[in-house]
């Protein structure tokens, strides 16, 4: 597999232990398979920064891929919300984020990959929107691929950090991909703007959800909005 690590510094050696714990799915070293992508995420202002390229022996990695069917987008957002530092707004929130934690939280103690979206700041917006009752279960769903903000691969073992290989860094022209970032962005709020005029008379919202007790396996429901 190759991967791609956007930053404003080259980054030969990644390093095991290293990074912050409040990531998306916890502590460790979060790539792409697109490098387009990654290049935006490096060019964090016109400044620009480096793509890293690596290759990755999958062999014998297991790997847990929130996009292939097995999980569903509860299941993403009990991930995100169990590592991310959330700052509560309102107690209806926090009774959001304990009951999705609670109920939905895949076990990735035995994993070496994990693959799914990118919780940029669209995405989080999204995902607070769901959590606060806003927007329906199937409007969360289909506002995750407003702007096609991509999907990240996190390695989080000692394992997988062993089994990546440093190829080439790139350098990113800044004065292209720093806007280039910005319209991906703007591109998903605008579409989840217009999402929030229309209203929802048959999806379920969150208190729905946890007043019918819907449980993470139930006839696979959840697997059914994708």
């Amino acid at each position: 597999m190759i991967l791609y690590h956007g930053s404003v510094q080259i980054v030969n050696k990644p390093i095991y232990g290293e990074g912050r714990s409040d990531n998306d799915y916890g502590r460790g070293f979060y790539c792409t398979e697109d490098i387009e992508l990654a290049k935006e995420w490096a060019a964090i202002s016109a400044k620009g920064g480096f793509v890293n390229e690596y290759s990755l022996n999958t062999d014998g990695l297991k790997c847990l891929n929130l996009n292939d069917g097995k999980y569903h987008i509860l299941n993403w957002l009990a991930l995100l919300m169990s590592n991310r530092t959330v700052r509560v707004t309102n107690p209806v929130e926090k009774r959001g984020i304990d009951y999705v934690v609670s109920k939905y939280l895949p076990d990735v103690s035995r994993s070496d990959v994990i693959i799914g979206y990118r919780a940029d700041d669209s995405y989080f917006s999204f995902s607070r929107a769901f959590l606060s009752n806003t927007i329906t279960i199937q409007q969360l769903t289909h506002a995750m691929k407003y702007g096609d903000l991509g999907l990240q691969v996190m390695l989080r073992s000692k394992k997988a950090f062993g089994a990546i290989s440093f190829v080439e860094s790139y350098l990113v022209d800044g004065k292209l991909y720093y806007p280039k970032r910005l319209k991906r962005d703007t591109d998903a709020r605008n579409a989840f703007h217009k999402l929030l005029e229309q209203e929802d008379k048959e999806g379920l919202y969150l208190s729905d959800i946890m007043r019918k007790g819907i449980e993470d396996d139930d006839t696979g429901f959840f697997r059914t909005l994708s």
